[in-house]
Parts: C-alpha cells; sequence; structure tokens
C-alpha cells in the first residue's frame, strides 16, 4: 500500500470522523486525538501504518473500558464506510484478542461498512480451530459482505497481510468454506472463492486441480470461480487445466509480425505493440491469447507478468492485434529502468517475444 491510500487520511477526513464520534460520545478529546495523530512519525507512515496509528490513538481517546469503547465503535460504524475506516476492526486486532465474543462481533459489524480480513489474522492465529469454526458459520451469514469476509480472511496468501503458514502448509482447514461458498450467488464472494483457491494452487496445485475436476460443470457460477482459481495455473500452461476447460493443449497456431512502436519508453509513459496471430487448423480451436511483460526488479532480477488479450473460438482465419501497456507506478507495482522483454503467450505457450529499455527521467532527458 503506498501513499495513494495513506493520502485518504486529510484534516477534512478527521474533522468529519471526529464529528461523528462527539455525536455518540461528546467526552471525546478532540485534540487530544489530534496531537496523538499528528506526532512525528505521521508523515512517514504509508497506508496500514497509518491504520494503526489511528486504532492506537483512538484507544488513548475512548472509554478505557475495551467493551465500552467498542460500543461507541459498532454503533457510528454504518456512518463510517469505506477502506479509510480500516483501523475499526485493526482497533479489535489490537485490542481484543482476549474478548473473544465481543471482538467477533464487532469484527462482523465492521465488515459490512470496511474490511475485517486483516483483522481476523490474529484470530486464526491465536485459536486457529475456534476462529475457522466461526467463519465456516459466516459463510452461511445472509450478508454477503460476512460470507465473503470467511473466504478472505483465511487466504493463505492475502495480499499486504502476513502469510498464514499453517495454511500454506496444510490447507484443508479452508476447504469447507469453500464448499460452502463455491454456488454462492454474489460476485464479491465469488471473487474471493476464486482468489483462495489461486492463493492454495500456488503451493498445493494438485488439490486445486482435484477440486476443478470435481466441482467443474456444476454450474455456471461454479465454472467461473474454478476458472478464476486456477488462473495462475492456466498461465504456466498446466495441461490438465487447459484440457479440462477446454483449450487445445498443442494449438496449431503462429505469432507472427510482433513489433514495437519505440524500443525505448520513459516510466509513465505508453508502450505501443502490434502482433499478428495465425491459426493454421482447418478446425476450430479454443485459444487463449496473453501477453507477458517481464518486469525489471528494484535488485535487476525480471518477473513476468501476464495480461489477457481475448479468449474465444478460432477458425483457420489470421488477425492482427494492437495493444498498449501503461508504465505509470501503481499501488501494486512500481517500476525501474532496464530492459524488459514482452512476450506473446498462447494457451500457456511463448510463442513470440521481443525486448525493449524502460527510461527513467533522467535517462530519459540525457538521450534527449
Amino acid at each position: 500500500m503506498t501513499d495513494t491510500f495513506a493520502g485518504k487520511y486529510t484534516l477534512d477526513f478527521f474533522n468529519e470522523f471526529m464529528y461523528i464520534v462527539k455525536l455518540e460520545y461528546p467526552a471525546f478529546n478532540s485534540n487530544k486525538f489530534m496531537s496523538l495523530i499528528y506526532d512525528n512519525h505521521w508523515k512517514k507512515e504509508q497506508f496500514k501504518q497509518r491504520i494503526r496509528h489511528i486504532s492506537t490513538s483512538l484507544r488513548k481517546t475512548l472509554p478505557m473500558s475495551y467493551s465500552d469503547a467498542l460500543s461507541i465503535l459498532t454503533r457510528i460504524a454504518p456512518k463510517c464506510i469505506g477502506v479509510e475506516y480500516l483501523f475499526f476492526p485493526d482497533f479489535v486486532e489490537v485490542n481484543g484478542l482476549g474478548d473473544w465474543d465481543d471482538s467477533i462481533h464487532a469484527l462482523e459489524i465492521f465488515t459490512q461498512f470496511s474490511s475485517s480480513e486483516f483483522a481476523v489474522r490474529s484470530f486464526i492465529l491465536k485459536d486457529p480451530e475456534k476462529m475457522m469454526d466461526q467463519m465456516l458459520k459466516w459463510s452461511i451469514h445472509p450478508n454477503h459482505h460476512i460470507r465473503r469476509l470467511a473466504s478472505e480472511g483465511c487466504r493463505p496468501r492475502l495480499p499486504w497481510a502476513p502469510v498464514l503458514k499453517a495454511f500454506k502448509l496444510n490447507p484443508s482447514p479452508i476447504l469447507p468454506i469453500l464448499k460452502q461458498l463455491k454456488q454462492d450467488t454474489s460476485v464479491y464472494v465469488q471473487k474471493s472463492v476464486a482468489n483462495n483457491l489461486n492463493d492454495i494452487s500456488k503451493d498445493h496445485p494438485d488439490l486445486v486441480k482435484n477440486l476443478a475436476h470435481d466441482w467443474y460443470g456444476e454450474n455456471a457460477i461454479t465454472d467461473w470461480i474454478i476458472k478464476h482459481g486456477c488462473r495462475g495455473l492456466l498461465r504456466k500452461g498446466d495441461s490438465e487445466v487447459l484440457f479440462l476447460l477446454g483449450f487445445d493443449i498443442s494449438p496449431d497456431v503462429s505469432v507472427t509480425e510482433l513489433s514495437l512502436e519505440e524500443e525505448r519508453v520513459k516510466i509513465g509513459q505508453t508502450l505501443i505493440f502490434s502482433f499478428s496471430v495465425q491459426t493454421n487448423s482447418s478446425e476450430s480451436q479454443k485459444l487463449r491469447i496473453e501477453y507477458a511483460i517481464d518486469f525489471v526488479k528494484a535488485n535487476g532480477t525480471t518477473s513476468r507478468k501476464l495480461f489477457k488479450v481475448t479468449e474465444r473460438i478460432f477458425e483457420k482465419e489470421e488477425r492482427r492485434y494492437i495493444r498498449s501497456h501503461h508504465f505509470k507506478d501503481l499501488t501494486t507495482r512500481k517500476h525501474y529502468p532496464g530492459k524488459h522483454k514482452l512476450a506473446v503467450i498462447i494457451n500457456g505457450k511463448e510463442l513470440a517475444a521481443i525486448q525493449f529499455y524502460i527510461s527513467n527521467t533522467v535517462e530519459f532527458l540525457q538521450e534527449k
């Protein structure tokens, strides 16, 4: 998480939040709260650090009793909606591990307005069996935010959160929850189940492939979850997954005329490229066409990321594709100068590649 999210905590945000708190708790000391927030560390902190900073400051300005403080937060939660309010469940994570019942109830409320996906992990670590029983109960809750928490909170590799090492080694406690949710009608929940499966596939590919074989074909919802959950295996060209999803394992296809508009691009600019796909078989073929970029990392090594171009049934034909890729720094990716590689991938196989160079501002100006 970067300053894009950290910047959400403006003075206007805190003024509005303090107004909401004081309506429920008139004794709230706004001056003390703001002095605690804007200390010597605040400007240097990123989003998750600021979440913890705010929850710690609240602990010093709300009633000393945890249950009383929690009661205030649960009452104002419906007025505090969005990712900015992740400090509500963080307050529970920091202060509530010893008060299980009140804390679990609060996390259930808070996740409906922000998300408790990070906070529940400390409860899983404290008592895995008890917490996973609770999350299985959440998986049948009428509210889709709470059902989604049941899956999202136990992802072994949840982004921006410490991994659950025990579930990386043995994901079996997660499976009853995923089984319960594999036909959920909420897209929000479906995406979480798929992401959980994709996490598991990185350490236990055979387990996920077995689930895919067992579940695929039940209905359209489960089929979508399986396909999205197997996307990592699909991108690796796993033959079992390709076959299960109806893709040709050895497609009769070629890629030609891969070219770049510019061989040198500045960070923040757009790379435009094109290529042609020729299907040679007289029989129809189901193809998944992607392009991959091997991004240079800070240490000089590269990391590949794939981007979908199209996925459909091809007859014998030739088709030209023109695509663009923007090298703007994102919350999830920072770009570094150096030699990059672009490749065209069809059904998991690299069929063409070309190199290009990414420059930083200083290099770009020197070249000019």
